[in-house]
């Protein structure tokens, strides 16, 4: 029978792997919507965003309190070891992402006359250091942010496909893998 994570661990995980995926559709679905379509879209974006950052920092202080089960001693040390990068690298673009767009927009030519509001209930701050740039160099943050928040999301994509594809290889194999992270019986 394979170790569980908590409960609450579990709930992070999901949680924060819905509204990830949420956020990735709303970005790939842009191009496709009407003009005044995308900036509402945007607005949900940029509110999971900061709904996963939040969720990230409590993700972590869990993390660091709580010990995960081990990895089932058949596994490879190659498989343990990819497994710890890719959850280390999917920490850090729970904190990379959520950072670097709020830096982009807050940089935005046009963020003073938009308000940014976290899903309509309130107004979310922008950074007012950043706000408070000369124009040019605002410029250069929002496009150099916004550069590091595209190449951060294509590497949330192969991060999510390394950490699906290693979970379903083990649940193909009889591991249980899934069971671990609250999916069927434990």
């Amino acid at each position: 029978m394979p170790e569980r994570y908590t409960r609450v661990a579990i709930a992070f995980h999901w949680f924060v792997a819905i509204l990830i995926v949420t956020n990735v559709a709303l970005a790939l679905s842009w191009p496709h919507v009407a003009d005044e379509s995308v900036r509402p879209l945007i607005g949900n974006h940029k509110s999971i965003g900061m709904t996963v950052l939040g969720l990230a920092i409590m993700r972590l202080l869990w993390r660091l309190t709580h010990r995960p089960p081990p990895y089932p001693p058949v596994y490879a040390r190659w498989e343990t070891r990819l497994a710890h990068w890719v959850h280390a690298g999917l920490y850090v673009l729970m904190f990379a992402l959520p950072l670097s767009g709020w830096i982009m927009d807050s940089a935005w030519e046009k963020a003073a006359d938009n308000p940014n509001y976290y899903f309509g209930l309130f107004e979310w701050p922008r950074i007012a250091a950043i706000m408070a740039l000369d124009p040019v160099t605002k410029k250069q943050v929002h496009e150099g942010f916004g550069a590091a928040h595209e190449i951060a999301g294509y590497i949330l994509y192969l991060l999510v496909f390394l950490h699906v594809a290693g979970a379903l290889k083990h649940q193909l194999q009889g591991h249980r893998e899934l069971a671990r992270m609250g999916v069927g019986p434990a």
